[in-house]
């Protein structure tokens, strides 16, 4: 067996044993697929996730680790498998009503590279959200926009795009297996001719650390 395929077979037997460790918390759809929501993980909520893509996204293999500091504050730790390395990323709520939520925040803390502080907005009703924003990236200033419809109280469709020559337009679903466990696969699209598709899926269990 190759050595990547015992790393991705002990972090999903680690995972797993975490899924039987600690208090579930119930799952949700938030979120999309590429860029930061507004939202901020609920405080004493831990995510975790392994998330597998091709590689012209991103880490090819992944642990998420989010966690909701205060009601305003989270932190989330992206450590990546294939290749090994570790992002911090950071997200305060300016204003977190029902309706309309303002987060600002910084992505990608992670030595020999700058990190990108971001501004959101997100305007929620009923079914339905908006989300749009501006994000620094190392070739400038990109703009984000997001969609997310509550189809059913289990399946919540989303689509996102972030401009920019080397980022993509994104179609996915978040579904709920389990009051506890959420997968969401989506399709990248790329904007840099000739405009590939490359799979994306994650697979999240939330903890309750209260």
């Amino acid at each position: 067996m190759a050595i990547n395929s015992v790393i991705r077979t002990l972090v999903l037997v680690a995972f797993l044993w975490c899924m039987g460790c600690c208090l579930p918390a119930a799952a949700t759809t938030k979120g999309l697929n590429q860029i930061v929501t507004p939202d901020i993980q609920p405080q004493g909520i831990l995510s975790i996730s392994f998330q597998a893509q091709q590689p012209a996204i991103g880490n090819r293999d992944e642990l998420q680790f989010e966690y909701g500091i205060t009601p305003n504050f989270e932190v989330a730790v992206f450590q990546g498998l294939v290749p090994g390395e570790t992002v911090l990323h950071a997200e305060w709520g300016l204003i977190q009503r029902k309706d309309f939520l303002l987060s600002t925040g910084v992505l990608g803390i992670e030595q020999g590279r700058k990190p990108q502080p971001f501004l959101e907005g997100g305007y929620y009703r009923d079914k339905l959200f908006g989300i749009a924003g501006i994000q620094r990236q190392d070739t400038g200033s990109v703009g984000v926009f997001g969609f997310g419809y509550q189809a059913t109280p289990t399946t919540l469709l989303t689509l996102d795009y972030m401009t920019g020559a080397d980022n993509f337009a994104t179609a996915g679903v978040t579904y709920a297996l389990t009051p506890n466990l959420s997968f969401n696969p989506a399709l990248y699209y790329a904007n840099r001719a000739p405009h590939r598709c490359y799979g994306y899926g994650v697979l999240t269990w939330n903890l309750n650390m209260r």
